[in-house]
């Protein structure tokens, strides 16, 4: 009689994953999304590919915006609902610079600067797509 032996499963080969290196979001309103990421959070401009491409360096990760392409016959997002949210570390007394650099640009906030339980000081926003952003420090 044969016995079954259990074989341990063989290492996932996503296990080599390291890092995320670029992150898309896919932009309803590209001239909107671009003025808000350039103007108002001051990001700088890494590269152009096409009009339908747009890149942000911020420290070892892009931030690219595009226009759907591979996803372009997706449903879009609903008008109000975040698809994403991004979290952006600063330190302690940028939170509250942060916020009101947003309020002089008329972002309303979702949250104002606000110590959490946890150790962190959140800030909470949207850019004009409806996408929620955190800029947050740890306290």
């Amino acid at each position: 009689m044969e016995t079954l032996v259990n074989k341990p499963n063989p290492p996932s080969p996503f296990q080599a994953i390291r890092a995320i290196d670029y992150t898309v979001i896919f932009v309803r309103d590209m001239t909107a999304m671009r003025r808000f990421y350039e103007d108002v959070l001051c990001l700088p401009l890494s590269r152009e590919l096409s009009p339908g491409w747009i890149e942000y360096r911020i420290g070892g990760n892009t931030l690219a915006l595009a226009r759907p392409s591979r996803t372009a016959s997706d449903a879009p997002t609903p008008a109000g609902s975040a698809s994403l949210q991004l979290a952006f570390r600063v330190a302690p007394p940028e939170v509250d610079r942060c916020a009101d650099e947003l309020l002089r640009h008329g972002v309303t906030l979702v949250s104002p600067p606000t110590d959490q339980a946890f150790g962190h000081r959140t800030l909470f926003f949207r850019d004009p797509d409806g996408n929620l952003l955190e800029v947050y420090a740890e306290i």
